[in-house]
């Protein structure tokens, strides 16, 4: 299954890196690294995942961050990589 990661997960992915490397050197890396390797895992388990506001939500491993996703036919489209923390109110509208 292809995995396509729209521009606006791809600003997620930055903003999480800079925010991040910030903190501490080549933790924004580490970040990256970690999302990146969950992303890949939706190849085996997309669509097992809790929908919340439409999408489908996978959680980070090591990072309060979420994965929202629509599966298709033969493509999972990533739409948005956003930290937990925000207000849920936020997510939602983010996502609509």
């Amino acid at each position: 299954m292809k995995i396509r990661i729209l521009s606006s997960a791809i600003e997620d992915l930055s903003n999480g890196f800079k925010f991040y490397e910030s903190q501490r050197r080549n933790l924004g890396s580490y970040f990256l690294e970690s999302l990146i390797s969950d992303i890949d895992s939706l190849k085996l388990k997309a669509g097992v995942h809790q929908k919340v506001f439409g999408h489908y939500r996978l959680l980070s491993k090591r990072f309060p961050y979420a994965i929202y996703y629509k599966k298709e036919s033969d493509e999972i489209l990533i739409d948005a990589i956003l930290d937990c923390r925000r207000n849920p109110n936020w997510i939602k509208e983010r996502l609509h």
